[in-house]
């Protein structure tokens, strides 16, 4: 469907990758893997055509139509979400505008005019072109999408500028929807979703009738979607028929073999070299010495993949002792014009607690933390304890880094002088290494970009860390060890994140924002989706919407009242019993990956037979989630 042949890229005289080549089939589900600054981005710009690749070509098949989602909205804010979302159709307002022109000429041309014939065949042919594309019902289609979405009639009309990121995403994932492209290329998507949306997002994927080539750091989600896996390495690609986490065990079975296979070729190489020091002076000898010398040169070096095993190393500084009560609100209230974001809060975080902001998009997550840190005012008290100093890692902090100052000077100009502080240490930890340090930060990836203003955060010392979607852009082995540090922070957390693998057992305590309220969950981010019973997104729009829904269409009513109170109970019955078979089987999965993880022999029979039951399970899992979806489609 979509062809990548023998493409090169070059950035001066560093190579990003170099001849690589692949096939995406049609229905296939690929995930695009890698440490931050391999090339994925790149790579998808070029797949959809964006930028150029220095060598190379990408192919598509006859008609196939690709849509790219960046991973940087370029949601045009002044638009309202309606006319932003007819975006799609450009080919079809073009017609429009065209027909609309010929229309007005022809109704004031004399037809015994040249031009009369010409421009009514112009007329026909639009018309019909627009027939083909669907055009005559537009704002229907557009409306059926959004609202589809989760977006209501009253925001059709708002400003985009007015809605959260996690909902300009659905507002570009609505207008590829609209397109029904036969390729679908997504950059990170899960930067800007909230976890129920993510969940949504899943569903979607899975079911999409084309194919989809995605990037993302969110592991979950890309063994939810992917069936293949595609990673970027040492200007190469290594390409597995599976998803992330069967791909990481594999991946490990071959880098150990590349290990094996690289000390016996150092061995090699060592003797060769001492035969060669020690015939070469000899005169009958030295046609050997020359050939053994011939056979080195020839000899391709292998190269072990140990800068993807490299990863951040850091702790966040002893943080100073605080009050007991770290943050207190007491009826706070949050107002954007009319509009009502938070509504007389009430919440306390404790000295040493780690606590979990999580909801929907546009529930006030982040608005609650800049009110914390001072960057939003509010009515209501809100009391942050003795002592407290606030270290605030922003959603957007990237954006915050001044783009003409190198990596060196971003981290020298923001040291306190006498501090004993070493930038150029600070920034190995980083992965910030040799020349690396004296790149200008304009040129760094999104991950190297947060990784230097993560590196920003450790140069004080703070005993309230607020961050904000900190694993937006990072790689997985650099989320993991973020992840180490703020377990081992003695300080306290507020983390604000849709990353399900980042929180899970990090926090002991989880705040949900929803319609304006804060609900208190004493656990992870586990116990609170199993609280919520949140095993599809589905299930939650579900719920969602009948609390929020105030008028139900009659017709429908009518419908409902007809269903006799024993089908209903039945029907419930069936519904329950399979939820708690779903539970079941989950644990069970999650039992399995711990047991996985303890392996060490990846070739040997107790791992071929874990992957069988893992494999099994997950195929009753399926089995289970479409039986269950018929269910409540059934309601």
């Amino acid at each position: 469907m979509i062809a990548v042949n023998s493409v090169s890229v070059l950035f001066g005289a560093t190579v990003l990758f170099e001849d690589i080549s692949f096939v995406v089939n049609p229905k296939e589900r690929v995930g695009l893997v890698g440490k931050n600054g391999a090339g994925k981005s790149t790579l998808m710009k070029i797949m959809a055509g964006w930028d150029k690749a220095t060598s190379g070509s990408i192919d598509t098949a006859k008609a196939t139509t690709v849509a790219y989602l960046p991973q940087d909205l370029l949601v045009d804010l002044d638009k309202t979400v309606i006319d932003e979302t007819r975006t799609a159709f450009k080919e079809l307002i073009e017609l429009q505008d065209r027909l609309e022109k010929i229309s007005a000429e022809l109704e004031t041309m004399d037809p015994a005019d040249d031009k009369f014939m010409p421009m009514l065949e112009e007329q026909s042919d639009i018309i019909e072109r627009m027939t083909n594309l669907g055009g005559d019902d537009i704002d229907s289609q557009i409306v059926k999408i959004l609202e589809g979405l989760g977006f209501e009639q009253k925001d059709l009309n708002r400003p985009t500028r007015e809605l959260s990121g996690g909902w300009r995403m659905r507002i570009e994932l609505a207008k590829i929807l609209l397109r029904c492209p036969d390729v679908i290329l997504l950059d990170e998507p899960t930067n800007h979703l909230d976890i129920e949306s993510i969940q949504w997002l899943e569903g979607f994927l899975r079911n999409y009738p084309g194919c989809v080539v995605l990037v993302s750091h969110d592991k979950t989600f890309l063994d939810m979607v992917t069936n293949r896996t595609i990673e970027i390495a040492n200007r190469t690609i290594y390409d597995f028929k599976c998803a992330y986490t069967q791909y990481v065990g594999e991946r490990k079975i071959q880098r150990d073999l590349q290990m094996a296979t690289k000390k016996n070729q150092e061995k090699e190489i060592e003797q060769t070299q001492a035969l060669i020091d020690k015939f070469r002076a000899k005169a009958n000898k030295a046609s050997f010495a020359q050939s053994l010398i011939k056979r080195l040169d020839k000899m391709e070096v292998i190269d072990v993949d140990e800068d993807q095993i490299a990863a951040m190393k850091f702790r966040f500084p002893d943080a100073p002792r605080s009050g007991l009560n770290v943050v207190e609100a007491l009826g706070m209230t949050k107002r954007f014009g009319d509009r009502v974001i938070l509504d007389n809060i009430k919440l306390l975080v404790e000295r040493g607690q780690k606590v979990a902001f999580v909801g929907k998009n546009g529930m006030g997550k982040t608005t609650m933390g800049k009110m914390i840190v001072g960057e939003e005012n509010f009515e209501g008290v809100l009391n942050v304890g003795a002592n407290v100093s606030i270290g605030y890692y922003a959603q957007h902090q990237a954006e915050k880094l001044n783009l003409d100052y190198t990596v060196l000077e971003t981290i020298e100009r923001a040291m306190r002088p006498g501090t004993g502080q070493n930038a150029r240490t600070l920034l190995g930890a980083f992965l910030f290494s040799g020349d690396n340090v004296y790149k200008k930060v304009k040129v760094l990836s999104g991950g190297e970009k947060s990784r230097l203003s993560l590196a920003k955060l450790l140069l004080e010392e703070h005993n309230l860390l607020i961050l904000d979607e900190p694993t937006n852009h990072l790689d997985m082995i650099s989320i993991d060890v973020l992840k180490e540090a703020v377990t081992h922070f003695n300080g306290t957390l507020i983390v604000i994140s849709h990353d399900r693998d980042f929180l899970a057992g990090l926090t002991e305590k989880v705040f949900e924002f929803k319609d304006g309220g804060v609900k208190e969950y004493l656990g992870d981010i586990n116990y609170f989706l199993e609280q919520r019973r949140l095993n599809s997104i589905r299930e939650f729009e579900m719920s969602n919407t009948k609390g929020s829904k105030k008028e139900k269409n009659e017709d429908t009513r009518n419908n409902e009242k007809r269903d006799t109170d024993k089908d209903v109970q039945k029907r419930k019955k069936q519904i329950d019993q399979l939820e708690q078979k779903i539970h079941d089987k989950e644990k069970e999965k999650s039992a399995l990956e711990v047991k996985m993880a303890t392996v060490t022999d990846f070739k040997g029979a107790e791992w071929q037979q874990l992957q069988f039951d893992y494999n099994k399970i997950k195929t009753d899992l399926s089995r289970m989630m479409e039986e269950w979806e018929q269910f409540l489609a059934e309601e």
